[in-house]
Formats: structure tokens, C-alpha cells, sequence
């Protein structure tokens, strides 16, 4: 038997307790960043052998798994844009991803560059909307987590609540 206040998240969220996922109550779905959030960063990296998972990852992506929630990957792949690697090598790296850290219900991927004028490239909001909604859900029912302050910019945008997970790259401004 669930404890009561238990059911009463699953309840408020409208998911009941055979629909096969438990809501958190407050959030429906986790998007985060993939370099230097799930993965180590390895600028413009079209091989997956240089995957390397950030301490942690696993863990806490299971975490959130067991709680319910869907995840997605919110990503900025301008290397597609540059010629640095294909769409092919991509989806390998991303397969590679997912087998070390289990499966995300959806990847969003913006493949612009910088200059390209697109919604999608954070620190613009729309990968963040685009991922919201193939998970069924809204930004504002959404957690952002990344490493960066263009990861939290698009979330506010977005109107979704964004974690910082500083690293060595995280600028001291962006963590203020």
C-alpha cells in the first residue's frame, strides 16, 4: 500500500497508481543537458568511445526514473552544423549515452550554429517547449538541469525551473 502522502501527489497530479508512472506532484519531467551535465564534455565529439559519464549520472538518473519522472536531453550539436561529425555519428554517441545511462524518453537536439538565427539553440527557449511537449507535458511542469548559464536561460525563458550544476566551465557569474 502507497502511504498516504503518496497517494495524495499521485492523486493531485491526476495519475493514479496502475497508470505505470508515479508523478512527483510538482514536476512531470526532467530535460538536461548532455555535455558536461550526463556526459564529460569532449568538444564537438562524433565518436562514442569518448563517452565518459559524469560521476553520478547513472544514479541519479535512476533516481528520478524510480520517482516517475521523464527525461529528455536538451542538447546544442552545432559540430552537425559545422561538418565536425554526421547525423550518424550523433545518434551513435547518443546510443552509447543511453547505454551507460539508460534510456531518455525523448532527445531534443538543436543542429545550428551560433549565427543561424534558430529558436531552438539554447540559450533560446525552444528545445526546452519542444521537449515539454513530446513528453506530453509544459515548461512550467519541467526542470532544466545543466552546467551552464545557457542552459538556465533557456529555461527561465521557457518558464521551466532550472538547476545549475556548476563545473570547471561554469563561469563564477553564471553561478551568482
Amino acid at each position: 500500500m502507497r502511504p498516504d502522502h503518496e497517494r495524495d501527489q499521485c492523486r493531485s497530479a491526476g495519475v493514479g497508481p496502475g497508470s505505470g508512472r508515479r508523478s512527483s506532484g510538482l514536476y512531470d519531467a526532467v530535460l538536461l543537458d548532455r555535455d558536461g551535465t550526463l556526459v564529460e564534455d569532449v568538444p564537438y565529439n562524433g565518436d562514442p568511445e569518448k563517452v565518459r559519464p559524469v560521476p553520478g549520472a547513472r544514479e541519479a538518473l535512476d533516481r528520478l526514473r524510480a520517482a516517475g519522472l521523464r527525461l529528455a536531453v536538451v542538447t546544442n550539436q552545432s559540430g552537425l552544423a559545422r561538418g565536425y561529425f554526421t547525423a550518424e555519428d550523433m545518434r551513435r554517441v547518443h546510443a552509447r549515452v543511453e547505454e551507460l545511462l539508460g534510456p531518455f524518453d525523448h532527445w531534443a537536439i538543436c543542429p545550428h550554429d551560433d549565427g543561424d538565427g534558430c529558436v531552438c539553440r539554447k540559450p533560446a527557449p525552444g528545445l526546452v517547449h519542444e521537449a515539454a511537449g513530446a513528453l506530453g507535458t509544459v515548461a512550467t511542469r519541467c526542470v532544466v538541469v545543466g552546467d551552464i548559464g545557457r542552459d538556465m536561460t533557456a529555461a527561465l525563458a521557457a518558464g521551466a525551473a532550472g538547476v545549475l550544476v556548476p563545473t570547471a566551465v561554469t563561469r563564477p557569474e553564471e553561478v551568482a
